[in-house]
């Protein structure tokens, strides 16, 4: 049976320098440069990137079979030496693997978890099934390649135990105010087309009581619209506490369209009398993905002119501490 968001998640240990990070690849095939790239990044950073040789399968656009890919996680999370599970990209698949999975090896040794897009499917079913708190961040593949991929702030604070902080959220930041007001629930979401497929099936999202964080790439606005209604008509906004969306990068119409993807998006939710924010980049973004810690209990304020969203606790447990002993 899924949690309710307000149940307390599991703490997995926080993440140090010299730490071993497992990397997967659960959802599309990566190209070998890529990850070879993105390693020597962690590594600069003082990790020690792992991964299987298996990693470079490929069957049509998945990174190899499902088993493949089941048994590559499930092995990542049994290991002692692994510390973090980092996905080395999204794309498509991962939903093959939520019947794949054998639970008991991943409920048994819940570990640090980083992902987005697709992934989302995982992060929001380990979050829901399992009871940790995983993480909403840059992958391997795609922001580590990158000069200027990492939010290095949010990722530090959020996988190395800090107790509060806060994302700072100014005009300088990109994120803009829709509608005013303060709420505090547990932060939450994803990826808004891996969670509007979600209803319906055993898996689908639990939302209430959440701040509801949604973003995507690439969607023409009137597709937003509808997987936003379809959440809505599912009565997922019901008793959301507030909805921050990502950066939506390139979700247009056309370039002379005669209206915002942020008036769409208003039409929607904009009277649900919940406070509500645009541009957070985390996910899909032009630059330093931001790392946001799912199921942790959050603090978000939306004046006329900033915006504010401060996490309460820490994300991870003391790195000394076993993690399937602590809850928050």
């Amino acid at each position: 049976m899924p949690n309710s968001p307000q149940s307390p998640r599991i703490k997995v240990p926080a993440l140090r320098v010299g730490d071993t990070v497992g990397i997967i690849s659960p959802a599309s095939n990566i190209q070998r440069d890529l990850l070879e790239r993105g390693c020597a990044s962690l590594r600069q950073l003082g990790y020690n990137p792992f991964y299987f040789d298996s990693i470079l399968d490929q069957d049509l656009y998945f990174a190899g079979s499902v088993e493949r890919r089941a048994r590559e996680l499930e092995e990542m999370f049994t290991r002692d030496e692994v510390r973090a599970v980092l996905c080395a990209r999204g794309g498509y698949g991962t939903n093959y693997l939520l019947e794949a999975l054998n639970q008991t090896k991943i409920v048994s040794r819940p570990k640090i978890f980083v992902g987005y897009s697709d992934v989302t499917t995982l992060l929001t079913y380990f979050s829901d099934s399992a009871g940790f708190v995983t993480f909403h961040g840059p992958m391997v593949t795609k922001d580590f390649v990158l000069p200027d991929g990492v939010d290095g702030h949010s990722w530090e604070a959020a996988l190395t135990g800090v107790s509060e902080w806060h994302l700072d959220l100014g005009s300088d930041s990109g994120v803009e105010p829709l509608v005013e007001g303060r709420a505090q629930g547990v932060l939450y979401g994803g990826c808004l087309s891996m969670l509007a497929a979600s209803l319906g099936t055993p898996y689908e999202i639990c939302t209430a009581g959440t701040i509801l964080f949604l973003e995507d790439v690439a969607c023409k606005p009137f597709q937003i619209d509808r997987m936003l209604m379809q959440l809505k008509l599912a009565g997922k906004f019901a008793d959301v506490r507030g909805i921050i969306f990502g950066e939506m990068v390139d979700c247009t119409q056309h370039k002379d369209q005669g209206y915002t993807l942020q008036e769409v998006i208003l039409r929607v939710v904009g009277s649900l009398g919940v406070p509500v924010a645009f541009g957070l980049r985390s996910g899909h973004v032009s630059r330093k993905n931001i790392t946001l810690p799912i199921g942790v209990k959050a603090d978000l304020q939306v004046s006329g002119d900033a915006v504010s969203l401060k996490f309460l606790e820490a994300a991870t447990a003391p790195a000394a501490v076993s993690s399937a002993t602590l809850r928050s």
